[in-house]
């Protein structure tokens, strides 16, 4: 039984390991080419981020899985990375606006084009600025991966909860319930701590501990701010009962 778990849970693990790499990729390119100053290049991209980070992920999964005739992995895995890729370009191009113009002009100043100063000097200011909100929504893609049950993804609930669950019977669900919410607990409390650790180890200047100076993101709050649009698109698969 439990070597039948941890096949689940390695089967959770996987998909949010490449979803949460192609995430972040897709991220990094959308942030570049949604702050461009070209017209043809920030335009198409400002219309595919609206269109998928107001997509349902489930919505997603089951269109990857019967239109592309998929398997259910990368029908999970195609979709999270759409979603979430939205959601940390933004956060990634707010990071950029937020920057000093000063950043840019000393760039230009020394000879460098515009491209060379946003990925050699202002980019990567902003990821660290952004990092604690990045690995905040990496979170949510972890707990997201549950929708992987519905498309038929063998992953830590599907395990857990239909299969072993259909197998003892009901006499065991409530404990193999309490087994799975412990299992999601130790993970999801884990990158949670990450996050606020990466936080202050990112700290501007180097300082540890320090909050609200030289631009600093709490922490917490990047992760409040996750963990409310996971609940709101809770909130809108189950018609708002939440």
């Amino acid at each position: 039984m439990w070597s039948f778990i941890g096949q689940g849970v390695l089967g959770t693990l996987r998909a949010a390991a490449v979803a949460a790499v192609g995430a972040i990729v897709l991220g990094i390119a959308l942030s570049l080419m949604r702050s461009s100053s070209i017209a043809w290049v920030r335009v198409p991209t400002a219309v595919f981020i609206e269109f998928f980070r107001g997509m349902p992920v489930l919505l997603m999964m089951l269109f990857i899985l019967l239109v592309a005739s998929t398997q259910a992995f990368w029908a999970v895995v195609i979709a999270l990375i759409l979603y979430n890729g939205t959601l940390i370009g933004e956060a990634l191009r707010a990071g950029l606006a937020a920057l000093p113009r000063g950043q840019r002009e000393a760039a230009l100043s020394v000879g460098m084009r515009e491209f060379q100063s946003k990925i050699l000097v202002e980019f990567p200011q902003a990821f660290r600025q952004m990092l604690p909100i990045i690995v905040a929504q990496l979170v949510v893609l972890l707990k997201d991966t549950s929708l992987g049950y519905i498309v038929g993804y063998n992953e830590l609930i599907r395990t857990t909860m239909n299969n072993l669950a259909s197998f003892y019977g009901n006499r065991y669900l409530f404990s193999l319930f309490v087994v799975t919410l412990v299992i999601y607990l130790a993970i999801n409390l884990s990158l949670s701590w990450f996050a606020r650790w990466l936080s202050r180890r990112t700290a501007s200047g180097g300082t540890r501990g320090k909050k609200g100076k030289g631009g600093d993101i709490d922490p917490d709050q990047a992760i409040l701010m996750a963990q409310a649009s996971g609940m709101a698109r809770t909130s809108e698969r189950t018609g708002g009962s939440i």
